[in-house]
């Protein structure tokens, strides 16, 4: 068995990192850019190529390229009843089997970033073809470099699209936000860096070792009248978590969005 990896960006590398920390995989990426190719080599080892090879059934096709892109790269593929895994926001099955030969053996996965450090979380998804054998060949390549979450239904894709797969970028905004409220204070930029990224690894820490609710915690270390008090009395009158919500709404709407563009596109 290979697993190819059509696209050579920031996803497909960090995928490779997990398979490539944890071994027995014989990996290929293709892309047209050479320089792509050339850092992927050097970095994990791994096979690279400018075209796919024939695909058989015991192989891996890793869709790795952006959405925008895909009608274009799936054109005249040969999948050769290979399962195939699609990273691609928003590219529902139908839209991805019409593209591909009608092929149904087809697991969506919505991973984040924090995959190229063995700390991702995959949203996952399987059609109808796809066997429990499949499944679980899925798993085993995302589990890789993270957690991984089997969605009941395609819409799921959307909502945790909302939630860890944007997710880091929610977090590190908030990374930023302190570090720049910490300048505020005097830190220098690299004080300020320090400070935030300690805070936000501690809290995390202490929240997975206590195993307690968030709110709990928070409580725990906001005495009424106090400073903490006051920090957060001025992010509950700024609706600063009614933000955070509406972010999130707005990212699902928008792979959604994404979703019905692309498929209009394939039927035109």
């Amino acid at each position: 068995m290979s697993i190819y990896f059509l696209g050579a960006g920031n996803m497909a590398a960090a995928i490779i990192a997990g398979l490539c920390r944890g071994g027995g995989f014989d990996i290929c990426a293709v892309d047209h850019n050479s320089a792509k190719l050339a850092d992927l080599a050097a970095r994990y080892g791994i096979r690279t190529d400018t075209a796919l090879p024939a695909l058989g059934s015991e192989d891996v096709l890793v869709l790795a390229v952006k959405p925008q892109d895909m009608q274009s790269a799936a054109a005249g593929l040969a999948v050769g009843g290979a399962l195939v895994l699609s990273v691609a926001a928003g590219l529902s099955c139908d839209t991805l089997s019409a593209w591909l030969g009608g092929t149904r053996r087809l697991v969506r996965v919505m991973p984040n970033t924090p995959a190229q450090v063995g700390q991702g979380v995959s949203g996952l998804f399987a059609d109808e073809d796809a066997s429990a054998e499949d499944r679980a060949l899925a798993e085993s390549i995302m589990a890789a470099s993270g957690q991984t979450v089997w969605l009941p239904d395609e819409d799921g894709l959307h909502r945790i699209t909302g939630i860890s797969g944007s997710g880091p970028a929610y977090v590190f905004y908030l990374m930023n936000a302190l570090a720049q409220a910490a300048q505020g204070q005097g830190f220098s930029a690299a004080e300020a860096r320090s400070l935030s990224l300690a805070t936000f690894k501690g809290a995390v820490a202490l929240a997975e070792e206590s195993g307690e609710e968030f709110a709990v915690l928070q409580q725990k270390v906001t005495s009424k009248g106090g400073t903490t008090y006051e920090a957060l009395s001025t992010f509950e009158r700024l609706q600063v978590a009614s933000a955070i919500q509406a972010g999130v709404e707005a990212c699902v709407a928008r792979s959604e969005e994404l979703g019905r563009q692309l498929a209009v596109k394939e039927s035109l």
